[in-house]
């Protein structure tokens, strides 16, 4: 099987996996949605403990563990518990999203540091609970909007990720000529970058008129998202080639032939994740 063709199978499946566990979950059943995510925060875990060269056992112990822990407060509604209470208790989500933030900001530091070239050990652990774990609890989050489990939503972000990234890659290879950060991306350029978030933006109007079908003065809502999907996606993508660089490998893994590891497919969005779950919680605040 030729490069392309194994490229084009793994990301065909890759995809029909995504958007039929999102899309077959319910407010009343989301399991599909939570298992699938949780298969691949075990992997990005395993992946990014391979990246850095600690200990795989202990942390993906614990990812699983944190992970179950908030699938059942999800799953809390059904019944009258202690955990039906916790569910509705923004303080664990603002914790989480604030220690989220507070690593990102590091790891954009990280990203332009060019001193930076090996890792502590206590850096390690603070990446790999910040930048890996934490912005999968928030993932499952974000479907679950004052009406319920809402599929649109996160299937609505992915796309505007594979927007970003498709254009960016076309975009650049047609007309890029300057560098966005050749240190540690020689392939991305600025104008590459420019067109994946200018295309990102065009499907989020189309998505928030024809597929969300929300009012059109609430349109700048999903602008907004894809303005920080390109930005912030396309910064988680820099910082992951950071820590390959830094490992001296290609990709993250080798779980789907043609495309590397799970990291390597999710580092945008879940990067992205803590800053469009922060917009989130703003518009709540001040709707």
């Amino acid at each position: 099987m030729n490069e392309t063709l194994k490229r084009s199978v793994s990301g065909a499946i890759y995809v029909i996996l995504l958007l039929s566990s999102i899309q077959y979950s319910t407010n009343e059943n989301f399991d599909s949605f939570f298992i699938l995510f949780g298969i691949f925060l075990v992997i990005a875990v395993f992946e990014f403990c391979s990246l850095v060269k600690i200990g795989k056992i202990i942390p993906i112990l614990f990812a699983g563990s944190v992970y179950f822990l908030t699938y059942r407060i999800a799953n809390a509604s059904k019944d009258e518990t202690l955990l039906y209470s916790i569910r509705y208790n923004q303080n664990i989500a603002l914790i989480v999203l604030i220690i989220a933030l507070l690593v990102s900001v590091k790891c954009i530091l990280f990203l332009f540091n060019e001193k930076t070239t090996t890792l502590t050990s206590f850096s390690k652990y603070v990446y790999l609970i910040g930048y890996i774990i934490l912005p999968f609890l928030l993932i499952t989050k974000i479907p679950f909007g004052k009406v319920g489990y809402n599929p649109k939503i996160i299937i609505s972000i992915f796309i505007l990720i594979w927007t970003n990234d498709t254009f960016a890659f076309i975009v650049g290879k047609s007309i890029g000529k300057r560098k966005l950060f050749e240190k540690v991306s020689p392939k991305k350029t600025i104008e590459g970058f420019i067109g994946g978030v200018v295309f990102a933006v065009l499907a989020a109007y189309l998505i928030s008129k024809y597929y969300i079908k929300i009012i059109e003065t609430n349109t700048h809502i999903w602008i907004i998202t894809a303005l920080i999907v390109g930005v912030f996606g396309t910064i988680g993508d820099l910082i992951e080639s950071k820590f390959k660089r830094i490992a001296e490998v290609k990709d993250s893994g080798r779980i789907m032939p043609g495309h590397g590891g799970i990291l390597d497919r999710l580092d945008s969005v879940i990067f992205a994740t803590p800053i469009i779950f922060l917009f989130y919680q703003i518009l709540n605040y001040v709707s």
